[in-house]
């Protein structure tokens, strides 16, 4: 989609939702359109009619993200929407809210419990919430303790047991490094976050370089190895699921690859 294409959809999403709100009890005369007009539009959100006049034409004007903001409040936007709206603008939310750490669902609290496969739930903080029996077996010293503290980083960075646990342990340390600052990126200004990033770059000599070095990677599965005490190696492939009411969470599932060690 070009941007000549996405400002036009933009027009037309601004004008739709602008129609769609009730007239407001003061208007007064005729009205030969549903909804607001760009005055009453424009007013509520404190910048000129011709901005918004331009921007419901689809014509290239700036467009600023604190100015969406206030338009989305103006339009009365509903989460979707207001997401829908920065999109075609091209923009990023600057009130981009994030679930509360405490506001998690029951259910999905529970879903580790219905698969029969190793599988545990991460927070936006990658502490694990939830988790399975499978998991808790597989995932010696950190599932599998009573230790509160059940952070995914503080394990494979701090752990001598998770450096014998994970196969090929240095690059999926570079790989989880690279994905928690992707994640990071959303969260810049999590106060938990950043105490975490210097804990750890303080405590692990490895966390600090691979930080420095910047690397961003989208989070993928693919197989996963393990050194299994009395065992031997044994192989994994994971998926890692998204919860649409809570995007901001990973349910993370390693099926046995069967046949393979």
């Amino acid at each position: 989609m070009n941007r000549t294409h996405s400002r036009s959809m933009l027009g037309a999403f601004i004008r739709a939702h602008r129609e769609r709100l009730p007239v407001p009890a003061s208007a007064t005369g005729r009205r030969r359109t549903p909804g607001w007009r760009r005055e009453e539009l424009a007013e509520a959100t404190g910048v000129g009619v011709t901005w918004i006049t331009w921007l419901e034409q689809g014509r290239d004007v700036s467009a600023s993200a604190q100015a969406l903001a206030r338009l989305a409040d103006a339009l009365r936007l509903n989460p979707a929407e207001r997401a829908s709206l920065f999109d075609l603008a091209g923009r990023r939310d600057p009130v981009d809210a994030v679930q509360p750490m405490g506001d998690v669902a029951q259910a999905l609290l529970g879903l580790p419990a219905l698969l029969e496969v190793p599988c545990y739930l991460l927070d936006p903080r990658w502490s694990a919430r939830a988790w399975n029996a499978a998991a808790q077996a597989l995932f010696k010293g950190w599932l599998d303790t009573d230790d509160e503290d059940k952070n995914l980083l503080r394990y494979v960075f701090v752990s001598p047991q998770a450096r014998a646990l994970i196969g090929d342990w240095s690059g999926r340390a570079h790989r989880l490094v690279a994905e928690f600052r992707a994640d990071f990126s959303r969260r810049p200004s999590d106060g938990a976050l950043l105490e975490l990033i210097e804990e750890l770059s303080q405590r692990s000599s490895d966390f600090a370089r691979l930080w420095r070095e910047q690397t961003v990677f989208a989070r993928e599965g693919g197989l996963r190895s393990f050194m299994l005490p009395g065992v031997g190696l044994q192989q994994y492939r994971q998926t890692t699921l998204v919860p649409a009411s809570f995007k901001d969470f990973k349910l993370v599932c390693l099926a046995p690859v069967e046949g393979r060690s």
